[in-house]
């Protein structure tokens, strides 16, 4: 079952300041920002130049709605257009869902990030499924980013 469906926007490098923006227009709690350099691991291999930037954001709208964003980095910049920078985000009540929910989402796509254990979630994973569509899949479960 889903638990949260949640729009993700990604930017060349000015997440901070779109979110700044969002927040001035929308209201809302800023959650976060996280910072590449937050990360006790670098699963990403993040180019020192780019540690400042945001990792993870969140905007809470209420009604359980969080806009959430991050800032493009290194080899993933190569063909990114604004325009074509969002994703839909799955939160899913279980592993299990989570498996079931990705693998359908990726066949026939393109796997972007294999569902697997991250700082943030028990699973996490990124594709495009056949439509060009792209997606974060997740199950938190008992993660609690930073702790």
């Amino acid at each position: 079952m889903i638990k949260a469906v949640n729009p993700y926007l990604n930017f060349p490098g000015n997440t901070e300041e779109a979110f700044d923006f969002y927040r001035s227009v929308l209201g809302g709690e800023l959650i976060g920002p996280f910072r590449y350099r937050d990360f006790p691991e670098d699963p990403m291999d993040v180019p020192d130049a780019e540690l400042d930037l945001i990792a993870n954001i969140g905007l809470a709208l209420g009604n359980g709605t969080t806009l959430m964003g991050t800032d493009v980095i290194g080899a993933w910049r190569e063909g990114f257009v604004v325009g074509t920078n969002s994703y839909i985000h799955l939160e899913l009540d279980s592993p299990d869902d989570a498996e079931r929910v990705f693998e359908g989402l990726s066949e026939a796509g393109t796997v972007e990030m294999a569902l697997s254990r991250t700082e943030w979630a028990e699973k996490y994973g990124s594709c495009r499924d056949r439509f060009g569509v792209q997606w974060m899949v997740s199950y938190t479960g008992s993660v609690v980013f930073g702790a």
